[in-house]
């Protein structure tokens, strides 16, 4: 049903801070983030942070379906084509350049928005790296092979002992918690919130959400169109310019399976659908990571996160009017949370 008024679900509303708060767009591959940032550039002048492991690479344009020359020159996109394929681009890196963006952005007196599918690039730019101090081998092995005696019960009996704000989890979650507060002297939620001081935003995360039966549809009808539009030529000049078929940028969905069909190692009537599975079960992989992320806090310390979720079977015109909105609201002087400066 459609209803203007703000709708999502509010994990927790921040108290002031000195952070600004910024839009975050996030949703699996094809859900439609794009043709939503567009529409929403027709209410206000804003700047798309992109933050995609593989837009990031020059000549990875149509099998990480990059925006338009028409769009870029409508609305300006940073963190797209910052290095070569092969060249490794990791978290924190890129949580380092989007914090001068961000900076950039705001000073030139125009709208930053982060829109985005990697999650953990999401993370390290709101939430900082937890860059964890070296660890005795030695100590650590025998640690861990006392942990894999215990029962998961045990193992959180003792995360909980050595770590009082230890949040819980699996057993690789709390054998972690025992390494780092043995082995450092301080328990993990420390590092963790010392990590989070280097946080570069504060996010209003919008999480665009689709039926599983329309979201395939997207994505073969995607697929379909890089594949008519020539993502087969794309990477084919990518390996004779001598870019290996495994270099990071090319293990990507898409790339992957078309790299093996050149290396003949995937018949060419298969590619097709080959593409489509890979990618609906990167989409399902994007899902779960913002399902289970996004809806918590990550660990103590953490900033509280307001979530909003949409239905992107609404237009992305609709979608944006209701975004522009809400946004309007939240950044007024009378809202319960802090306007961005």
């Amino acid at each position: 049903m459609r209803n203007a008024e703000f709708q999502g679900r509010v994990v927790g509303l921040s108290s002031v801070t000195s952070l600004p708060l910024t839009p975050v767009l996030v949703g699996p591959t094809a859900v439609g983030k794009t043709a939503v940032v567009a529409a929403w550039a027709e209410c206000e002048p804003v700047t798309v942070v992109s933050a995609d492991a593989r837009q990031v690479y020059r000549g990875l344009d149509i099998g990480t379906a990059k925006p338009s020359g028409a769009l870029l020159a409508r609305v300006p996109h940073l963190g797209l084509d910052v290095v070569d394929p092969g060249e490794r681009y990791s978290a924190g890196r890129f949580a380092r350049d989007a914090a001068q963006w961000l900076g950039q952005i705001r000073g030139a007196g125009r709208q930053p928005v982060v829109v985005g599918g990697t999650g953990l690039y999401v993370r390290a730019l709101a939430e900082g790296l937890f860059h964890e101090p070296p660890l005795d081998p030695a100590r650590r092995e025998r640690l861990r092979a006392w942990a894999g005696e215990l029962t998961p019960a045990r193992l959180a009996h003792w995360a909980a002992r050595l770590d009082r704000r230890f949040a819980g989890g699996g057993r690789q979650r709390a054998g972690r918690a025992i390494e780092v507060a043995l082995l450092t002297g301080r328990g993990l939620s420390w590092w963790q919130e010392q990590a989070r001081e280097t946080g570069a935003m504060r996010p209003w995360y919008i999480q665009l959400t689709l039926p599983r039966d329309v979201l395939h549809r997207r994505i073969a009808q995607r697929v379909d169109e890089m594949l008519a539009v020539g993502l087969v030529d794309e990477i084919r000049r990518l390996l004779a310019a001598g870019v290996p078929p495994h270099a990071p940028g090319l293990d990507g969905v898409g790339y992957r399976e078309v790299a093996a069909m050149l290396a003949g190692q995937l018949p060419e009537r298969e590619l097709r659908e080959a593409i489509v599975v890979a990618t609906r079960r990167y989409a399902k992989r994007q899902e779960t990571w913002f399902r289970n992320q996004l809806r918590r806090e990550q660990g103590a310390g953490s900033r509280p996160v307001e979530l909003w979720t949409l239905d992107a079977t609404e237009s992305p015109d609709e979608l944006a009017h209701r975004i522009h909105q809400r946004w309007t609201v939240l950044t007024a002087p009378g809202s319960p949370l802090p306007a961005p400066r």
